[in-house]
């Protein structure tokens, strides 16, 4: 019995090589540029929320090193799922950072702002 085959795009049935996904190459480019932009649509929206992020730390933190409320940085919009890099120290400290912008978390309501200014360092850690 002969499996009868539909156009992955437009769903048409296919006649033809039993490998083949699409009625016509209109349909191909198609459903591959819909593909394609979907992947890009999440990769986009990440890079929206880790901007933002970075803007809000600049905003915070003007002169490279501050102590802020955690609330204020929600109320911002802050994302605290997304960041760039993390950084633990020596004391178990971790510091999550958006590009060369950073902070620690110190407890339930403060938060350290800092600025990553040597990247050679950073280099030497990985």
């Amino acid at each position: 019995m002969i499996q009868e085959k539909h156009c992955l795009q437009c769903g048409h049935a296919m006649q033809g090589r039993a490998d083949k996904k699409f009625c016509d190459d209109q349909c191909r480019s198609i459903y591959n540029r819909d593909q394609k932009m979907a992947g890009t649509a999440y990769v986009k929206n990440v890079n929206a929320v880790l901007a933002k992020n970075r803007h809000i730390l600049l905003e915070m933190n003007p002169a490279g090193k501050a102590k802020v409320l955690y609330k204020d940085m929600k109320a911002l919009g802050f994302d605290f799922s997304y960041f760039t890099s993390i950084l633990k120290t020596g004391d178990r400290s971790y510091y999550y950072f958006c590009y060369e912008m950073g902070y620690l978390v110190i407890n339930r309501e403060t938060v350290l702002l800092v600025k990553r200014e040597n990247h050679q360092r950073m280099e030497a850690l990985r």
